[in-house]
Parts: C-alpha cells; sequence; structure tokens
C-alpha cells in the first residue's frame, strides 16, 4: 500500500532533501535573481488571463499561441496565480514533489510481484529517472503530474473504483492531451464503467467546470479555436502549434522519428543557426510518410492485442506488464514527445526491476538487468555532452522499444511455479496474492 514519508528512514529524508533542492531551483532566480524562466512565466500568464476575463488564443486558430493547452489547464493555474508568481511557482514545485512520491509509491504497489521490495530496490526507479525528475522541476511541466494521476486510476480501478478510476483520466486528459489513449485500452479490456466515468467526467471538466469562471459560449468558443489549431492541422510543415520542433530532433514520437526517417526532413529546423541535417533512408512524400505512420501504428496496436492475456490466463504480474506496455506506448503514440515526456517509463522501469529482483529463474534475472541497462545507456544518449543527432535517431525511443519488448517477453513467457492465481473477475485486474518465499 502507499505511505507517507518517514523522518525515520535514510531513503525518504533524501528524498525529502531532494525535493528542497529542486524547489530552491526554481525559487532562487525568483526571489534573488533576473526571475525564473523557462515555462514559469507562461503559467503565470495563462492565470492571469483567467483572472483579468482575457483571451488565452488568438481568434484566428492558423496564428501563434502562447498557451497551447485545453483552457481548464489555465482555470486551475489561475487559483495560485491569484497570489503572485512566487506562490504559483510554489504550488507547482508542491505538486511536483507529492508526484514524485506517489508515483514511486503506486509503481511499487502495482508491479504484481506480491512483493513488499527492500528500500534501495523501492528508490531506485527514482534513481535512474532523476534526469526525468529535474526536468519537470525546472521546465515546470506537468507531465510528472499526469503520471501520477494516471497510476492513481489504475489503482482505484484495481481497488474496484472504476468510475473514481475514470475521473483520474479524465483529468489527465483535459490538462494536456495525450493521455486519451488510454480510452482505447479501457474499451478493449471491457472497462465499461470507467471508459463511460472518463467521458462524462471530460465533458464535466471541458465544459461544466469552465463556464461560471469563463462564460459557457466564451468557453467553447475557446475550446473550438484550441482545437482548431491544435488538434485538427496538419502540414508538411508540422502539426498543432510549434512547427519548428514536430520534425526536429527534439521530437522522439514514431510520428516524428518514422517522418525523419522516410522524408528529408531538417531536425534542425529548431535552430535556424545550425546547417541543415536529415537522415531519412528514403524519400517519400508527406502523405505516403503518413500511411508508413499509420502502417506501423497498426502493427503495433495490434501486436500489443496480441500479447494481451485472455482473461482466463490474466494474473496480477501479467497484469502489471500489460499496464507497463500501456504505458511506453501512450509515451511515443504522442505526437510530440519531448524528452521529458520519457517520464512515464518509470512505471514499466519499475515493473522490470521487481521481475529482475524476484522472478525465480537466474538467466530471467540477469537478463531483464541487461536489457536495463541496455535502455538506460540508450537514455543517457540524451544528455548535453552527446550530440543532438543521436536523439534525432530516436535513442528514447529505442529505449522504450527495448523496456516494451522485455515486458512482452515477461507476459508470454510467466514463470511456471504458479506464483499468483489467475484472473477470474472480468470488471478488472486481480490483486496479487502475497506468498512466503519457501
Amino acid at each position: 500500500m502507499p505511505r507517507y514519508p518517514s523522518l525515520r528512514a535514510p531513503l525518504d529524508i533524501l528524498f525529502l532533501v531532494c525535493c528542497i533542492v529542486l524547489t530552491a531551483d526554481v525559487l532562487v532566480p525568483e526571489i534573488f535573481g533576473s526571475g525564473k524562466t523557462k515555462d514559469y512565466p507562461l503559467w503565470f500568464w495563462a492565470g492571469q488571463q483567467v483572472l483579468q476575463g482575457r483571451d488565452l488564443y488568438p481568434g484566428d486558430p492558423t496564428a501563434y499561441f502562447d498557451f497551447i493547452y485545453p483552457p481548464l489547464s489555465a482555470i486551475l493555474l489561475a487559483i495560485p496565480s491569484y497570489f503572485g508568481k512566487i506562490p504559483l511557482y510554489l504550488c507547482l514545485s508542491v505538486l511536483n514533489a507529492v508526484a514524485w512520491w506517489m508515483t514511486a509509491q503506486l509503481s511499487n504497489a502495482m508491479t504484481g510481484s506480491g512483493r513488499s521490495p527492500d528500500p534501495w530496490l523501492a528508490a531506485l526507479p527514482a534513481i535512474v529517472t532523476i534526469s526525468f525528475v529535474f526536468d519537470m522541476f525546472d521546465l515546470g511541466q506537468p507531465n510528472l503530474i499526469l503520471l501520477a494521476m494516471m497510476l492513481l486510476g489504475f489503482w482505484l480501478l484495481q481497488q474496484g473504483r472504476p468510475w473514481a478510476s475514470g475521473s483520474m483520466f479524465a483529468l489527465a486528459t483535459a490538462i494536456k492531451v495525450f493521455p486519451v489513449a488510454v480510452f482505447p485500452y479501457l474499451l478493449w479490456r471491457r472497462q465499461w464503467a470507467s471508459a463511460a466515468s472518463m467521458v462524462v467526467f471530460l465533458g464535466i471538466l471541458l465544459f461544466v467546470v469552465p463556464a461560471p469562471v469563463r462564460g459557457f459560449q466564451h468557453n467553447v468558443s475557446e475550446l473550438k479555436t484550441w482545437y482548431q489549431g491544435m488538434v485538427g492541422s496538419s502540414s508538411e510543415q508540422g502539426f498543432g502549434q510549434r512547427g519548428e520542433q514536430n520534425w526536429s530532433w527534439v521530437n522522439q514520437s514514431i510520428i516524428a522519428v518514422t517522418h525523419r526517417l522516410t522524408r528529408p526532413v531538417n531536425y534542425n529546423q529548431d535552430n535556424l543557426a545550425k546547417p541543415p541535417a536529415y537522415m531519412n533512408l528514403v524519400d517519400l512524400d508527406f502523405r505516403t510518410a503518413n500511411w508508413v505512420v499509420i502502417g506501423i501504428s497498426l502493427a503495433i496496436g495490434l501486436g500489443f492485442m496480441a500479447v494481451m492475456p485472455a482473461r482466463s490466463r490474466r494474473t496480477p504480474l501479467s497484469d502489471a506488464e500489460e499496464l507497463g506496455i500501456l504505458f511506453c506506448l501512450m509515451t511515443v503514440a504522442s505526437p510530440l514527445a519531448r524528452q521529458y515526456y520519457f517520464m512515464w517509463l518509470f512505471f514499466p522501469v519499475t515493473v522490470l526491476m521487481h521481475r529482475a529482483a524476484y522472478d525465480r529463474r537466474g538467466a530471467v534475472r540477469r537478463g531483464t538487468w541487461i536489457v536495463l541497462a541496455i535502455a538506460g545507456f540508450l537514455i543517457c544518449l540524451s544528455l548535453p555532452v552527446f550530440p543532438n543527432d543521436l536523439q534525432a535517431f530516436g535513442n528514447n525511443l529505442a529505449a522504450t522499444a527495448a523496456i516494451a519488448g522485455a515486458l512482452v517477453w515477461h507476459i508470454l513467457h510467466p514463470p511456471l511455479d504458479g506464483a499468483v492465481s489467475s484472473a477470474s473477475a472480468a470488471d478488472g485486474p486481480l490483486q496479487p496474492e502475497i506468498k512466503k518465499n519457501p
């Protein structure tokens, strides 16, 4: 079960110290320097736009959007923005700290191993993903908070609370759209109540909650403008807003890497001071490249459905591995997958670490650690000491594929000792049966 941090546990104290240091990275420049940069001033601007009743987006959907998130995000930012920049930045830092703790707690609780990991194993996923966590604090991005929401949603689903789980999925989607990819999974696994809850709460969050603040018609108009500018636009120059980033090295989504490999796309286009650079293996037009993306996506989706165990063969182990694959796919299926998006590998990495630590097959333990080491090496290629070209070729995408591949192997080759019971409930994953070591 998830627990609160304890001042008696050395690693918990280390966690709190890290949170203080990361929060200082946000507040010190604002209090004693020239002001915090990155996305923080934008969040304050969006909150102030709501407080002052001003528009969040330009009237023309093809114009440049300063704020590219749905209106609900700005309304949530308006609450702490009312008190000023420092309270807003402090609030976002505290939310990131809470999300970091909950992500670690829920990830270790949902691995299906039926084991309480020792403190170092429980902390290891947080240690190896610390660079992603730093990005969350430094940039002010919400991906870690969204990850905690999604994990909480699946944890609630395991506890037999599908309507509460759907509300978590809806909230994450209303803040930043890409978590909507969970919806087809809920339908495929016949999680009807959770899927229905997600639809209902998404409607409430997008249309009902903003209405008293922005006015119903104003909010609907802004939603329409946002949709046209962000979701409904795509061309050779890019999709949504930030076209200079869509095809460049900063984006490691399946869509972007496929286009860079199949079209002569300049992956340095985010910085015109750099000479053009290309990595395409073939020379396809934009339409044909999109068909390649569709084909790859269909193959991955069908492959995922093929490896999902039937209801009679599901176990807590396979459920955790299945969710790990889902989190991998949601990460790279997003049209824009920057470096910090791969924070979502936290849960699948945790699942594999539990397999590497607790699987009774020695060769499987060693093989799993090897895969984790390979994935870790690939992720490290994003560090500033390495050229951006490695990210253009998709080092994080390759790491995600290695992690997902290992999870697929574990689903297809479960332990033969009957360590966990098979699933019999139609409404969701079972809780693991905790068994003592012989």
